[in-house]
């Protein structure tokens, strides 16, 4: 991807223009209770065209104010600060900024919309999660917000619910327009659980448009939705610049940009994309970035594309869940897969005998060749088991989810493309049939158990070339049971750190191995006091006798 790259609605521009905020009265005017044909804009005419056949200048974007509750405008800041500490909520603002909103323990308390408020109670959502208590007040006041939260800690709620918000706000959709908000997500997977996310809290809405643009699905059904208007979209970075490359969607309305699990994103090499289209939006939007770690380069982009954040952090960040139980087993590499039909069979067994469903249960391996042998496995042995990776079409890899979410499947075979970002309630045991090359890598895939404050069990195979990781990992199980904060550095930097150390031992280990055996010389007339079996050709032995 170029850099030079200039989105089809800036071709003919060379300045930006600026979206002001509307007067009080104009944004009370289009504040609505619900997406509904006394929207003001709902009867505007199509937009008309110049003879360059470019969209006129879009309508401007609307930054309501904002206020919570009279109750929550009353705390004083000890009391806020008790709150925080309740919530394990760690906030910073720089110097030149005001203080951040106060957490809101109550979605009746952040004053909602009506037609949220109705889809959050249909959802059955009662108490803001922690990272949702803090996030929200900060997204709902149009501040930029960096986010760090644990796996499973209900982070997408939390850009989602203010981000519908924002767009109830902003003058209706024109055909040809672009969206009114932006998601961009690293992977397929991720994208469709926002996407189910944003509707599941805009279903009481009228005509309210959602459109996800990922890879591996038909590229003319989202050209179609695109330019029919849509008020929000979920992408992945490549498929969306493909789009507004063929003019199928501008950036020229987008005002609420949310780039969720952008320390996978900036791994899996989207950063060009990503950088296209935060050069190119109006100049007036407000950005919110998640990343379940916070390695430099996410405080490097941060630092480029947010203005003045307020930094929210739940939890410790980049560490071992605590609430997961872990359990290290040494095996040989030609004992895993047998070792595995063992544990799962005996599991069935167990589940059977209580007349309970069986635990549903992730399985990762690190190839995609290994991840349908191991399946085909589980299958033999009896149990419902099913394989996502790379190396499956779409709409096999929706099929594998959806029956691993809602049955018949329990068992998930899978490649790291599972180990990020999926969220499925209630998997109760993790197992690393092949342990990751990093520690942060298997920091997110035992955080696919134990969210959202459940408890859950992860299980880990090793063989001798996994020693530095499990090294690792046993320091990190021993932190946490003692109380001590863990942290290791996390990012493309120190993953290469980590797998050049890992290396190192590896030759230092094989080296050693080579060395020929420390040899004890023994006088002839101690050798009866040795056993036969001990005592070497030359006159010595291996290995120093018992006192």
């Amino acid at each position: 991807m170029s850099s030079s790259y200039v989105p089809p609605h800036l071709r003919n521009s060379t300045t930006k223009t600026t979206s002001t905020t509307l007067d009080t009265t104009t944004t009370n005017h289009h504040k609505l209770t619900s997406k509904s044909a006394t929207n003001a804009f709902s009867n505007a005419a199509p937009p008309r065209r110049t003879s360059s056949n470019n969209l006129l200048q879009p309508p401007r974007d609307v930054f309501p104010p904002w206020k919570p509750s009279e109750r929550v405008l009353r705390l004083k800041p000890e009391q806020i600060e008790e709150v925080r500490l309740r919530l394990n909520v760690d906030v910073a603002v720089t110097s030149d900024s005001p203080p951040a909103p106060a957490p809101i323990e109550s979605f009746t308390d952040m004053c909602l919309d009506s037609s949220i408020m109705k889809d959050i109670a249909i959802h059955e959502y009662t108490t803001p999660t922690s990272i949702q208590a803090q996030a929200m007040p900060v997204a709902l006041s149009g501040r930029d917000l960096l986010g760090c939260a644990e796996t499973g800690s209900g982070k997408t709620a939390a850009f989602t619910i203010p981000m519908i918000q924002h767009c109830i706000a902003q003058p209706s959709v024109r055909r040809g327009d672009g969206p009114l908000a932006l998601v961009l997500a690293p992977t397929r997977e991720l994208a469709q659980q926002i996407e189910k996310e944003v509707k599941a809290f805009s279903q009481s809405l009228v005509n309210f448009r959602t459109a996800i643009v990922v890879g591996g699905t038909n590229i003319s059904e989202q050209r179609s939705e695109l330019r029919a208007g849509v008020e929000i979209v979920v992408a992945t970075p490549g498929r969306f610049i493909d789009h507004l490359q063929q003019g199928n969607t501008s950036l020229s309305r987008i005002s609420y940009v949310v780039l969720d699990e952008a320390d996978r994103m900036l791994d899996m090499g989207f950063e060009p994309q990503i950088r296209e289209v935060m050069h190119n939006l109006p100049e007036k939007h407000q950005t919110l970035l998640f990343s379940a770690t916070m390695p430099v380069e996410i405080e490097a982009l941060a630092q480029e594309y947010l203005t003045n954040p307020v930094q929210v952090k739940v939890g410790k960040v980049s560490s071992p869940t605590e609430n997961v139980s872990q359990t290290l087993e040494k095996i040989t590499e030609n004992e895993k897969i047998d070792q595995l039909l063992s544990l799962l069979v005996e599991e069935a067994a167990l589940a059977e005998n209580l007349g309970h469903r069986f635990p549903l249960t992730i399985v990762f391996v690190e190839r995609k060749t290994r991840c349908d042998e191991v399946a085909e496995a589980l299958v033999a042995q009896g149990l419902n088991a099913v394989a996502l990776h790379g190396g499956r079409t779409q709409s096999e890899r929706e099929g594998a989810l959806r029956d691993f979410r809602h049955g018949p499947t329990n068992i998930l075979v899978a490649t790291d493309v599972a180990s990020r970002g999926l969220d499925v309630t209630g998997v109760a045991h993790v197992v690393n049939l092949d342990l990751p090359k990093t520690m942060e890598d298997y920091v997110h895939r035992i955080g696919r158990t134990g969210r959202a404050g459940s408890t859950g069990r992860a299980t880990s195979f090793y063989t001798d070339r996994d020693m530095f990781l499990v090294s690792q990992i046993r320091k990190a199980i021993a932190d946490v049971q003692s109380g001590n904060t863990v942290a290791f550095a996390t990012g493309k930097v120190a993953r290469r750190k980590e797998r050049e150390a890992a290396a190192a031992q590896k030759e230092a280990r094989i080296a050693q191995s080579k060395l020929p055996p420390t040899s004890i010389n023994v006088e002839d007339k101690y050798k009866y006091m040795i056993a036969p079996a001990m005592i070497k050709k030359e006159g010595s032995a291996d290995d120093a006798w018992d006192d």
